[in-house]
């Protein structure tokens, strides 16, 4: 399951995805979020699911890469999808048992806020599969530099926000290497009660908090060796411009928007 994650990996490809400025990639993000939230009806899904797909092709990246994506919160969809089945109960009766109801109204709820939850982590994996973390940080730090004018550590931040990202696969990787070691020694991690699969975390997350602080040592010392003193003064060796296709992208993001609320506003009416 460790493997799966994919959250935070980049997969270099030739796209156009991948060639846009990565702040514009970020709005196109958040405007997607937006739309995805901005409405409750079956349009606001298909138009999450044809942008998705747009930008799925665009990027180029393996359908195979979204569903890794997708693995590790299905129990997440399933607590959604039970917490909406067991309490809300508009509508016809469609089962019942003893004191468990499933009524439409529930059931058309719970496949909705499912298939909403999964266009949001398809359609925001994109941002880190088609943008590198220098290339992010760049990125958050140009879209937050007004709060300079208020003395917020922006780069900082960026800074930090950006080996979060860049680290959660090798952390991921490096969980996988202790539980693999752990489970050669026998331990029995995949059964046993609750209480007994909780204590078996225990020689799990030690070792495992031991090599993240020894990772950020490691870090912090090739960042001092490098003369790395924040950054006032410094330059970079790509400077972010946007070009045609970044406005263009954004026009189609703008549109799709629009169109959301519009449909939204109709089914209303």
């Amino acid at each position: 399951m460790l493997k799966d994650i994919t959250l935070g990996q980049y997969f270099p490809v030739d796209s156009v995805l991948h060639r846009m400025d990565p702040r514009f990639k970020i709005i196109f993000t958040m405007l997607f979020i937006i739309m995805l939230f901005a409405g409750n009806s079956i349009w606001t899904l298909v138009l999450g699911a044809v942008f998705v797909l747009m930008a799925q092709l665009l990027s180029k990246i393996p359908l195979k890469m979204s569903w890794k994506s997708i693995k590790p919160i299905l129990p997440i969809l399933v607590f959604t999808a039970v917490l909406n089945l067991e309490f809300i109960s508009s509508g016809d009766v469609l089962w019942e048992w003893s004191f468990i109801k499933i009524t439409e109204g529930g059931l058309q709820t719970s496949v909705f806020m499912i298939c909403r939850i999964i266009l949001l982590i398809v359609g925001s994996s994109l941002l880190t599969y088609t943008t590198s973390p220098i290339l992010l940080t760049d990125a958050i730090e140009a879209l937050m530099s007004p709060l300079r004018k208020i003395k917020f550590p922006v780069h900082e931040m960026a800074m930090m926000m950006s080996i979060a990202l860049r680290f959660i696969p090798t952390l991921l990787e490096e969980t996988d290497k202790i539980m693999s070691a752990q489970k050669a020694r026998g331990a029995a991690l995949d059964s046993g009660k609750l209480t007994q699969r909780v204590k078996a975390l225990i020689p799990i997350l030690i070792p495992l908090f031991v090599s993240a602080f020894r990772r950020a040592e490691e870090l912090a010392t090739a960042m001092e060796c490098r003369c790395y003193r924040g950054g006032e003064g410094r330059t970079r060796l790509r400077q972010l411009r946007a070009e045609k296709r970044d406005y263009i992208g954004l026009f189609v993001c703008l549109v799709f928007l629009a169109a959301s609320i519009v449909l939204n506003v109709l089914h209303k009416v």
